[in-house]
């Protein structure tokens, strides 16, 4: 078959007189035609879809890629300041247990008792009971509540309260409950915080670097 006459065909060739239910009726070139149009589409439809797959699992892959960099970026910094970071935490421990050493011990307790009962008088309070409550133990400290309740006048009571807040141990006040008793009176019920430090848990932590 030439050129001419298969350029004739397709010239008397009419997409309205196809036979869609019987292709094997089609004349020869009508049904390659068809095939290679159906062909050339699957490819088509094979390679975007490729394409698009390829492209998502691209833009996963810079994703990874940058959150690993970050991680890199930070880790590297940690390592690049290992020893500085070392040195800031011995630092702070060499602090830390400073400040803890400045707590009350175990001797100095009946003192700070007696502090806070000359406070109490020295404010003109009537004290009914000043009374250590259960320790409550911590890593690193003691917490020894003291109960206090007093009886006296609102003035009175601020000035009890800044002498005990002014003392050279430290004490923090917690619950205020001011009420009237039976007899007319105000009752103060408050209780004080103080801290001990605990050496056998400094001794422990020592045990626990070696």
């Amino acid at each position: 078959m030439d050129f001419q006459e298969l350029n004739d065909k397709l010239s008397s060739f009419d997409v309205n007189d196809i036979d869609w239910n019987n292709m094997g009726s089609w004349p020869l070139i009508g049904r390659v035609i068809f095939a290679s149009i159906v062909f050339i589409s699957i490819l088509t439809a094979l390679y975007f879809v490729d394409i698009q797959g390829r492209s998502e699992q691209l833009d996963t892959i810079i994703q990874e890629e940058d959150s690993l960099k970050q991680s890199f970026e930070t880790k590297a910094f940690r390592v690049a300041n290992l020893d500085a970071y070392k040195k800031q935490l011995t630092e702070i421990e060499e602090s830390f247990g400073t400040l803890l050493r400045q707590l009350p011990r175990d001797t100095e307790v009946p003192g700070l008792l007696e502090d806070i009962t000359a406070a109490a008088v020295g404010a003109s309070l009537e004290i009914k009971s000043i009374a250590l409550k259960k320790e409550i133990k911590t890593e690193y400290y003691t917490e020894l509540p003291i109960n206090i309740d007093v009886v006296g006048e609102y003035h009175d009571f601020g000035v009890f309260v800044s002498a005990v807040a002014g003392l050279g141990r430290i004490v923090t006040l917690h619950d205020f409950n001011v009420s009237k008793n039976s007899n007319g009176k105000l009752n103060l019920k408050i209780t004080a915080k103080t801290y001990r430090y605990s050496t056998s848990s400094g001794k422990k932590k020592k045990k626990k670097r070696r």
